[in-house]
């Protein structure tokens, strides 16, 4: 194992830092974004409309259990940045520990009463009866296995928390590659294995999962040395467990109000017909590559505030936050100006009629007037996880989804006669309140006094595991774990 895996983000280049942890988190996203949409294509492609729709009905039902995992996991990385910067070795380990046992169980749990009541969940959503049984049977499969997607998360959170993005990168993309081909083999059959359907697109995704998660759990006790079991070890600890959801469960609750907030956006926007819905279903798509470099930065953000509040550095996290506005606010207002001034550039590779263009470009030109405020929000935003202080965020996001942005753009678009402009309208209006929002709040430095954990004369500059850190030597041989035998 060398050293650039297992970073210590207190000393050193903050711009060279943030690069360097943002390009695999921005490598790792895109890789998502293809491993959430190959069972789509296989399936949509080859089975028809019918069976797509299966595998796409139980969306709702899975993206709350993936909330409530990413907030677990955020929380996680919170607790091991900070517990990292402050040299507390023995916290890093325990924090471990405690996630990994936290999401095995709720993982399990997720498991078992998902099989158990994947119809009565699936009718909640007016699942259309002609494919309920295809979509219980995939529901029920991905259900089966979810707890490898827990596991999976918690340890690629455990890592990005030391500073490394790059190797969960690499497992991502073996779950990636594994499901790619294993995709058709289930779905078609291959020699004595039956052609399973929609059914064999979970199975995959399962079992793709599944390896990956083993490869993850074998590199932080086995490979790495980050963490070696210890009889005992695997016992609750409640205090970290309650600040696990004190931090993660805003967190998930934030995430939720975004997707609903869409959803009912999206009901506005159905009113105007199947051109402006194509159009602006395109130009979602292209919205979420245009936020990936800032999401990114912003995960990269937490990391570093984590570390560096936990070292006692406040000062550096105000080089931080300087320096992600500039490579995060630069970069997003290059792909605003494209977005403004040349929107059927990117909306070509999704549709050639003109009259869908029309509407995407309308659509592109009033957000590409949000994408740089929006950037920024995800900068402000790292630095409260990075804190964890993550119920501010979740206030704020309330605000300016659901006080601004869904009134706003009911009266915009069916009282004032604006149309679907004043949808538009309400979307790139929204984010410049939440912006002062999150920039009152980073001010007036509350966030400062949610940290978790401080390094004992931190006020004091060193470096970990030069004379008088012995705590910093402690914890670096700690995580550096076995690197000769790696």
């Amino acid at each position: 194992m060398s050293d650039r895996r297992v970073r210590d983000f207190t000393e050193g280049s903050i711009p060279r830092h943030l690069v360097s942890f943002a390009v695999p988190m921005l490598l790792g996203n895109l890789l998502q974004a293809l491993y959430n949409t190959v069972d789509a294509i296989w399936v949509g492609r080859f089975l028809g409309h019918q069976a797509l729709a299966a595998v796409s009905v139980g969306f709702p039902i899975i993206f709350a259990l993936v909330a409530l995992v990413i907030g677990i996991t955020m929380a996680t990385t919170v607790l091991v940045s900070q517990y990292f910067g402050a040299r507390r070795p023995d916290r890093v380990v325990r924090t471990v520990n405690n996630s990994l046992l936290l999401l095995t169980v709720t993982g399990v749990a997720a498991s078992v009463l998902g099989v158990a009541f994947r119809r009565p969940l699936l009718r909640v959503i007016n699942c259309p009866p002609e494919i309920i049984d295809t979509a219980a049977s995939y529901l029920g499969i991905f259900m089966a296995g979810i707890v490898f997607m827990f596991l999976f998360n918690a340890a690629g959170a455990i890592l990005r928390g030391l500073g490394d993005s790059r190797t969960p990168l690499r497992f991502l993309a073996y779950a990636t590659g594994l499901n790619i081909v294993l995709d058709p083999v289930f779905i078609f059959g291959l020699g004595p294995l039956p052609a399973l359907g929609a059914a064999g697109a979970a199975l995959a995704t399962v079992l793709a999962m599944a390896v990956s998660a083993v490869i993850s759990l074998r590199y932080l006790y086995v490979t790495s040395g980050i963490v070696t079991y210890q009889p005992g070890s695997f016992r609750f600890d409640w205090e970290l467990t309650k600040l696990t959801f004190r931090i993660g469960l805003p967190a998930g609750i934030q995430m939720v109000l975004v997707s609903l907030s869409a959803v009912v956006v999206s009901s506005f926007v159905n009113r105007f017909g199947p051109v402006v819905v194509a159009g602006f279903g395109a130009g979602t798509r292209l919205d979420q590559f245009a936020f990936m470099p800032s999401m990114s930065v912003g995960v990269a953000v937490s990391s570093l505030v984590g570390q560096n509040l936990g070292a006692g550095r406040v000062q550096r996290v105000g080089e931080t936050v300087r320096w992600a506005v500039l490579i995060s606010g630069g970069i997003t207002f290059l792909v605003a100006l494209v977005a403004f001034f040349k929107p059927d550039v990117l909306l070509v590779l999704f549709t050639g009629d003109a009259s869908v263009l029309a509407e995407g470009g309308l659509y592109l030109r009033y957000m590409a007037l949000a994408y740089v405020p929006l950037a920024l929000m995800f900068v402000m935003s790292g630095v409260l996880r990075g804190a964890g202080d993550t119920v501010p965020a979740m206030v704020f996001t309330f605000i300016s989804l659901w006080v601004v942005r869904v009134p706003l753009a009911h009266h915009l678009s069916s009282l004032s006669g604006l149309g679907v402009t004043g949808i538009w309208t309400a979307v790139a209006t929204s984010p410049y309140v939440g912006l002062l929002l999150y920039y009152a709040y980073y001010r007036s430095g509350r966030w400062q006094t949610k940290v978790v954990a401080r390094r004992r004369g931190s006020e004091e500059p060193g470096r970990a595991g030069e004379r008088g850190d012995p705590e910093g030597a402690a914890c670096a041989q700690t995580v550096q774990g076995a690197r000769q035998r790696s």
